[in-house]
């Protein structure tokens, strides 16, 4: 890991920590809640893992507090600026790809706004987020490939897309230049415990 990635890992470890301490549940309770296995919490707790988004967002959930609570200051505030650069990167790849989670507002109803960077031949995929998750992107540069369901669609510079995101859905770059876009994922009743519903 590098500096900035190390330094992301143990903020979100701490604030996992504090949130599971504040509900006074044990390692093996939220494990459970969120369905990642003990170790898992454990890693992530300490700052020795780098897990994915999905995992984070099991957790966040478990825990109602919403994936950009993990990322950022305890601390409320009413108006939050974050300047170019500042966003937790949650994903990168070998390809030159990452997915850095710009802004993103307090439970229940999340929204989240990432800028996604994919290389030539790189692909991300999601599994299915909570039900109810919706996602809008709108593509800022070269070509994206959208999977959702087994459909895919192309988009092309300035297209934009909707659709659900509580199914499994992909994106990907089949050109030869780097593609970005911007994403938007709406996630109501973080922490209601529908998680749990959508996976029985």
């Amino acid at each position: 890991m590098d500096e900035s990635t190390s330094t992301l890992s143990l903020a979100i470890g701490a604030r996992v920590k504090q949130e599971r301490q504040t509900r006074g549940w044990t390692l093996d309770q939220l494990a459970e809640a969120a369905g990642v296995s003990r170790r898992m919490i454990i890693n992530v707790e300490h700052g020795a893992a780098n897990p994915s988004v999905g995992t984070l967002l099991r957790i966040s959930d478990a825990l109602g507090v919403g994936l950009p609570a993990l990322v950022e200051s305890p601390l409320p505030k009413p108006i939050k600026v974050i300047r170019s650069g500042e966003g937790a990167t949650l994903w990168t790849s070998t390809l030159g790809g990452r997915g850095v989670l710009v802004a993103g507002t307090e439970s229940p109803d999340v929204v989240e706004l990432w800028d996604w960077t994919l290389g030539p031949g790189d692909q991300h995929g999601s599994e299915a987020h909570a039900s109810g998750t919706k996602e809008l992107l709108q593509v800022l540069q070269g070509t994206l490939a959208v999977e959702v369901n087994g459909q895919v669609t192309t988009l092309e510079v300035g297209d934009s897309m909707t659709f659900p995101g509580d199914i499994a859905h992909s994106y990907a770059n089949s050109g030869t230049d780097s593609t970005r876009f911007s994403l938007a994922v709406f996630e109501p009743g973080v922490g209601s415990g529908h998680l749990q519903e959508a996976g029985s």
